[in-house]
């Protein structure tokens, strides 16, 4: 592509240098380098969407209908009048199980397994001070009819507490011990994981250190960078690394499906992996929704005709930066990931894309278009054309607009 060459021969790229394929802020709109303090800071976020670590309803506890257990409840009483003192001594604990009285004191941190009954739940209860008596604690849930509502994960409850305080405790969100960490579209891995510690999740080395082996990648993958799906987590005491990673990559694969990534990758003459790159540059370009596919037009239409990508959201990954401000000098720098150097795709993600990234790299917009500016970063205004003087044109209002913020 014919740049603009100023009297002493060096190219305009306009004020402190702009993209000449696209020159846009990555992420879409923050300011500088305030985005990556952004991305990276901040506390909880409310859920958006619960993934990852999903809440799965325990089985019903199995056992007799409401009928037969009358039956023989009545039957079992009778059996008590005709043998005496004995059997009440034995009957007790089921007709009459120690409880608690009131609301407990204190604090004790109790986990339920992953399928447990009411039983098993009661029995833990019991051991931790919680409660009296499992079968005190499993008569409350069938008084109440809640047996079914019981969750694993980790709860804080009160020792000393009567069985059906205990129940009510445990359905109460507000018991449960968890973290939920939001996620946004566009972050890079590193990015990723710094914000997973810094919100209560694993330790960064641990993140950094992971064995990829065990989180369940697609098979194109040659790492984690685009496979960690953007979302809110659930985030467990006692969740390690790699299970938090891999509830990642395992809502990346549900999202895969819902596309059907692996199968429609050649209808765009690309590979699976190639489709999340092209989606991961989509993402960390920013824009509007609206704008993905035709920004994935963009990029089809300057690799069907040859042309580099010169993309600085390429550069700046390769640069581990987030600014708005790329130098001719950036656009130089050696690496597989400066598609100014070197035509065609970078060699993998850049960013982990959502699921309307993934669709626009799918799914292209129709147009002639070879260039697009995000003229206005604040609000995600993005011009588009196939003709060079009006890219320029286009530029010339981003470098107004950084002029003057």
């Amino acid at each position: 592509m014919p740049e603009q060459v100023a009297p002493g021969g060096r190219a305009e790229r306009g004020w402190e240098g702009s993209s000449l394929a696209a020159a846009v802020p990555p992420q879409g709109g923050a300011k500088d380098d305030s985005l990556a303090a952004e991305l990276l800071g901040g506390g909880e976020i409310d859920v958006a969407e619960e993934v990852g670590a999903e809440t799965v309803p325990l089985p019903a506890q199995r056992g007799l209908t409401r009928r037969t257990k009358g039956l023989l409840v009545a039957g079992f009483a009778a059996s008590v009048v005709a043998v005496g003192a004995g059997g009440y001594v034995v009957a007790k604990p089921y007709l009459m199980p120690d409880d608690f009285d009131g609301q407990g004191s204190g604090a004790v941190t109790v986990r339920i397994q992953p399928g447990s009954s009411a039983g098993e739940v009661g029995a833990a209860l019991t051991a931790a001070g919680v409660v009296a008596s499992a079968r005190s604690f499993i008569n409350a849930t069938e008084q109440k009819a809640v047996a079914a509502r019981l969750r694993p994960g980790h709860y804080k409850l009160r020792k000393g507490m009567a069985a059906g305080a205990a129940v009510d405790m445990l359905l109460h969100p507000g018991s449960r011990v968890v973290r939920r960490v939001s996620v946004p579209e566009g972050m890079r891995a590193e990015e990723v994981f710094r914000r997973l510690a810094a919100q209560g999740g694993p330790a960064l080395s641990e993140l950094r250190s992971i064995d990829t082996d065990l989180l369940g990648l697609p098979e194109y993958a040659r790492g984690v960078e685009g496979f960690l799906f953007p979302a809110t987590y659930e985030i467990e005491p006692d969740s390690s690394a790699t299970d938090v990673v891999a509830a990642m990559v395992e809502r990346f694969a549900a999202a895969a499906e819902e596309v059907k990534l692996a199968e429609r990758a050649p209808e765009v003459n690309l590979t699976p992996l190639e489709v999340v790159t092209v989606a991961s540059i989509v993402q960390a370009e920013g824009g509007r929704d609206a704008d993905y596919p035709k920004i994935a037009r963009v990029i089809y239409n300057r690799m069907a005709q040859g042309m580099p990508l010169q993309l600085d959201t390429t550069v700046l990954y390769a640069q581990s930066r987030r600014t708005l401000k790329v130098s001719e000098k950036d656009t130089r720098v050696r690496s597989p990931y400066n598609t100014y150097l070197r035509e065609g795709l970078p060699p993998g993600p850049i960013s982990n894309p959502g699921e309307k990234a993934l669709m626009a790299a799918l799914n292209p917009a129709e147009g002639d278009w070879y260039w697009f500016v995000t003229t206005d970063p604040e609000h995600r205004i993005t011009k588009f054309t196939d003709k060079e003087s009006e890219f320029v044109r286009y530029r010339e209002e981003l470098n107004e607009y950084l002029g003057t913020n």
